[in-house]
Protein backbone atom coordinates (compact mmCIF):
# COMPACT_ATOMS: atom_id res chain seq x y z
CA UNK A 1 0.00 0.00 0.00
CA UNK A 2 1.37 3.40 -0.99
CA UNK A 3 2.09 5.93 1.73
CA UNK A 4 1.14 8.76 -0.61
CA UNK A 5 -2.52 9.62 -0.95
CA UNK A 6 -4.05 11.85 -3.60
CA UNK A 7 -3.49 15.47 -2.62
CA UNK A 8 -2.74 14.74 1.04
CA UNK A 9 0.59 15.10 2.84
CA UNK A 10 1.95 11.67 3.71
CA UNK A 11 4.07 10.58 6.64
CA UNK A 12 7.19 12.02 4.96
CA UNK A 13 5.60 15.40 4.27
CA UNK A 14 5.11 14.99 0.52
CA UNK A 15 1.94 15.80 -1.37
CA UNK A 16 1.01 14.14 -4.66
CA UNK A 17 -1.70 14.94 -7.18
CA UNK A 18 -2.76 12.61 -10.01
CA UNK A 19 -0.48 9.78 -8.91
CA UNK A 20 -0.22 6.49 -10.79
CA UNK A 21 -2.10 3.39 -9.67
CA UNK A 22 0.63 1.05 -10.92
CA UNK A 23 3.80 3.02 -11.53
CA UNK A 24 5.98 -0.03 -12.15
CA UNK A 25 3.93 -1.20 -15.15
CA UNK A 26 3.54 2.35 -16.46
CA UNK A 27 7.29 2.98 -16.49
CA UNK A 28 8.04 -0.43 -18.02
CA UNK A 29 5.94 0.56 -21.06
CA UNK A 30 7.78 3.91 -21.35
CA UNK A 31 11.22 2.31 -21.77
CA UNK A 32 10.86 1.44 -25.45
CA UNK A 33 9.08 4.61 -26.54
CA UNK A 34 10.49 7.06 -29.04
CA UNK A 35 10.73 10.75 -28.18
CA UNK A 36 8.85 13.40 -30.16
CA UNK A 37 8.67 17.20 -29.77
CA UNK A 38 5.44 18.63 -28.45
CA UNK A 39 4.97 20.34 -31.83
CA UNK A 40 4.31 16.95 -33.51
CA UNK A 41 0.93 17.07 -35.31
CA UNK A 42 -1.63 14.70 -33.79
CA UNK A 43 0.22 14.40 -30.47
CA UNK A 44 -1.84 14.20 -27.27
CA UNK A 45 -0.09 14.65 -23.91
CA UNK A 46 -1.17 12.08 -21.33
CA UNK A 47 1.16 12.81 -18.41
CA UNK A 48 3.36 15.73 -17.34
CA UNK A 49 5.16 14.83 -14.11
CA UNK A 50 6.35 17.80 -12.05
CA UNK A 51 8.50 17.58 -8.91
CA UNK A 52 9.44 20.15 -6.30
CA UNK A 53 10.10 20.75 -2.64
CA UNK A 54 7.68 22.57 -0.33
CA UNK A 55 8.58 26.26 -0.32
CA UNK A 56 10.65 26.09 -3.53
CA UNK A 57 9.10 28.40 -6.17
CA UNK A 58 9.61 26.17 -9.23
CA UNK A 59 8.42 22.81 -10.56
CA UNK A 60 11.04 20.60 -12.21
CA UNK A 61 9.83 18.57 -15.18
CA UNK A 62 10.51 14.91 -14.44
CA UNK A 63 9.03 13.57 -17.67
CA UNK A 64 6.26 14.09 -20.18
CA UNK A 65 4.44 11.31 -22.02
CA UNK A 66 1.86 11.27 -24.75
CA UNK A 67 0.15 9.32 -27.49
CA UNK A 68 0.49 9.68 -31.22
CA UNK A 69 -2.46 7.70 -32.50
CA UNK A 70 -2.16 4.34 -30.73
CA UNK A 71 1.57 4.73 -30.05
CA UNK A 72 2.82 5.77 -26.60
CA UNK A 73 5.65 8.30 -26.88
CA UNK A 74 7.89 10.42 -24.69
CA UNK A 75 7.38 14.13 -25.26
CA UNK A 76 10.19 16.65 -25.55
CA UNK A 77 9.19 20.00 -24.09
CA UNK A 78 10.78 23.44 -24.60
CA UNK A 79 11.09 23.88 -20.83
CA UNK A 80 12.65 21.94 -17.96
CA UNK A 81 11.03 23.82 -15.12
CA UNK A 82 7.95 25.95 -14.50
CA UNK A 83 7.06 28.52 -11.85
CA UNK A 84 4.60 27.29 -9.22
CA UNK A 85 2.80 30.62 -9.49
CA UNK A 86 1.28 31.14 -12.93
CA UNK A 87 2.36 27.69 -14.13
CA UNK A 88 -0.43 27.49 -16.70
CA UNK A 89 0.36 30.96 -18.03
CA UNK A 90 4.00 29.89 -18.46
CA UNK A 91 2.92 26.76 -20.39
CA UNK A 92 0.67 28.89 -22.61
CA UNK A 93 3.55 31.29 -23.33
CA UNK A 94 5.82 28.41 -24.40
CA UNK A 95 2.99 27.02 -26.51
CA UNK A 96 2.39 30.34 -28.25
CA UNK A 97 6.12 30.68 -28.95
CA UNK A 98 6.07 27.22 -30.60
CA UNK A 99 2.68 27.75 -32.29
CA UNK A 100 1.16 24.91 -30.26
CA UNK A 101 -2.36 24.88 -28.78
CA UNK A 102 -1.62 23.75 -25.22
CA UNK A 103 -5.21 22.99 -24.26
CA UNK A 104 -5.65 20.98 -27.45
CA UNK A 105 -2.63 18.86 -26.52
CA UNK A 106 -4.38 17.90 -23.27
CA UNK A 107 -1.44 19.08 -21.17
CA UNK A 108 -3.53 20.77 -18.46
CA UNK A 109 -5.45 17.60 -17.67
CA UNK A 110 -2.26 15.54 -17.68
CA UNK A 111 -0.34 17.34 -14.91
CA UNK A 112 0.83 15.24 -11.97
CA UNK A 113 2.75 16.82 -9.10
CA UNK A 114 4.85 15.62 -6.20
CA UNK A 115 5.79 18.32 -3.71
Amino acid sequence: MSAIKHGVRDYYGTKETNGLENGHDYHAIRKGCRTLPWTTPGLRITRLRLLSDPGYPMWDVSYCDGMLGDEPVKVELPFSDLPKRNMMAAIIKYAKDDKVYAKGLGIFGAISTLN
